[in-house]
């Protein structure tokens, strides 16, 4: 069974999001999506001053398997990349919701892209049922 701290906002696309104290918010991808990728080999993200959308691609992961778009939980300005993750990627695959982040962004609408994102006993169902 994937982990899925209940902290942590989540898309049907298998992103996450940590709102920060400071406003910020960070986003990766889950424990179930790094399972179903296998070993990440490179990770493709967005630069510090980009403009991403609510569901739109902003980062590619690529893996043993096949490469794969991640798409942004919350729409903003990239404000801090994960810069290990170019020495590191597997840290996608061994701490997804810690040293595996993707990127932090400085949300443009947050109350009202998290309000369509699910909350983690949701998203327990959507990985249950795509398991089953």
């Amino acid at each position: 069974m994937s982990k899925i701290p209940d902290t942590l906002f989540y898309s049907k696309e298998h992103e996450w999001v940590k709102v920060e104290e400071n406003g910020l918010c960070t986003v990766g991808i889950t424990d179930y999506a790094q399972s179903k990728l296998g070993d990440v080999v490179t990770v493709d993200l967005p630069k510090p001053g980009d403009r991403v959308e609510f569901m739109k691609e902003a980062a590619n992961i690529e893996s043993f398997k096949a490469v794969s778009e991640v798409y942004s939980p919350l729409s903003g300005e990239v404000v801090e990349v994960n810069s290990r993750l170019s020495e590191d990627p597997g840290a996608v695959n061994s701490d997804p919701y810690g040293r595996g982040w993707l990127f932090r962004v400085r949300p443009s609408n947050l109350d009202g892209e998290l309000a369509r994102l699910m909350k983690a006993e949701e998203y327990r169902r959507l990985v249950e049922g795509e398991s089953a």
